[in-house]
C-alpha cells in the first residue's frame, strides 16, 4: 500500500493454518490486504480430510479486525471482491467453494448484500415465518431447496443469506431484527464448517447444522448427503425446530 499496490494471495481454505501469523499481523496493523481462500468446505470432495476445512471459519472470526465473507454464488462473490477493494483499515477473506453452485436470482440479492452482512433472499410466502433457515457460501442453495419442501408442507419459511458475520454485526440491532425478528424462535443455521459461533443467530431454541468432525474422501456429492447437507436433512432438521419451538409456546 506504500506505492499504491494492494496485496493480494490465495491459496486452499485449509492452509490457512500456515499464515495465520501474517492474516493477525495485517489485522493489528490494519492492512487491507484481499486473501482468498478456495476449496472451502468437504464440497472440495476426493482430497479428503487433510485438505477439507472444518474449524478455520471460527478461527478467522474470532480474529478482530478481519472481514471474513463467504459468498453463496457469483452475484455476492462481485459484491464480495467489490466490498473488499473498499476496506481501508484491515484484510478481508473471501471464503470461496470448489463445487459448482446454482446462481441465485439477481433480483433477489441486494447491492448492499455485503455490507450489510445478512438479508433475507426467499421470503414465507404467506405471512411471518415459522421457521427461519440461515446459510453462507454453498449451503444457502442447501437452505433455498429445503425451504421450498417446508413451504409445500406448509411451514412457512425464510432463508437468509448471511455472507459476513462481521458485517451484520456492524449493522447493527435494529436491522439485526429486521433479518431475524426475536418473535421466529426455530432457526437453523447451515454451514459445511464448524458450529462454534452460530448460537448467536439461531438463539437457545435453534439447531446448527455444521460438522462436528473432520471429512472424509469422496465424491462431493456424497459427502455432503452424508454429513447433513442435503435440502431433505435440512428440511427435517427445521421441522423438527419449528415443532418442539411451537409445542414449548404452547405449553
Amino acid at each position: 500500500n506504500l506505492h499504491g499496490v494492494r496485496a493480494f494471495g490465495s491459496t486452499f481454505f485449509n492452509f490457512v493454518d500456515y499464515m495465520k501469523g501474517s492474516v493477525r499481523l495485517a489485522a493489528l496493523m490494519g492492512l487491507p490486504v484481499i486473501h482468498v481462500f478456495t476449496h472451502d468446505s468437504i464440497g472440495l470432495g476426493e482430497d479428503g480430510p487433510t485438505h477439507q476445512p472444518v474449524e478455520q471459519l471460527a478461527t478467522l472470526r474470532a480474529t478482530p479486525n478481519v472481514n471474513v465473507v463467504r459468498p453463496a454464488d457469483a452475484n455476492e462473490t462481485a459484491l464480495a471482491w467489490k466490498f473488499a477493494l473498499s476496506q481501508t483499515d484491515g484484510p478481508c477473506a473471501l471464503v470461496l467453494s470448489r463445487q459448482g453452485i446454482p446462481i441465485l436470482d439477481p433480483d433477489s440479492v441486494p447491492q448492499d448484500a455485503v455490507e450489510k452482512g445478512a438479508y433475507v433472499l426467499r421470503d414465507a410466502t404467506q405471512g411471518e415465518p415459522d421457521v427461519i433457515l440461515i446459510g453462507t457460501g454453498a449451503e444457502v442453495a442447501t437452505c433455498v431447496g429445503a425451504a421450498e419442501r417446508l413451504e409445500a408442507e406448509g411451514l412457512a419459511t425464510r432463508v437468509v443469506s448471511m455472507p459476513c458475520w462481521d458485517r451484520f454485526i456492524e449493522a447493527g440491532r435494529e436491522y439485526q431484527e429486521q433479518v431475524l425478528p426475536p418473535s421466529v424462535r426455530a432457526r437453523v443455521s447451515v454451514e459445511a464448517g464448524g458450529t462454534i459461533g452460530w448460537d448467536r443467530w439461531v438463539g437457545p431454541d435453534g439447531a446448527s447444522v455444521g460438522m462436528t468432525g473432520f471429512g472424509a474422501s469422496g465424491p462431493a456429492s456424497e459427502l455432503l448427503e452424508h454429513f447433513g447437507f442435503s435440502p431433505e436433512k435440512v428440511a427435517e432438521c427445521a421441522k423438527e425446530i419449528a415443532q418442539r419451538v411451537s409445542g414449548a409456546t404452547q405449553t
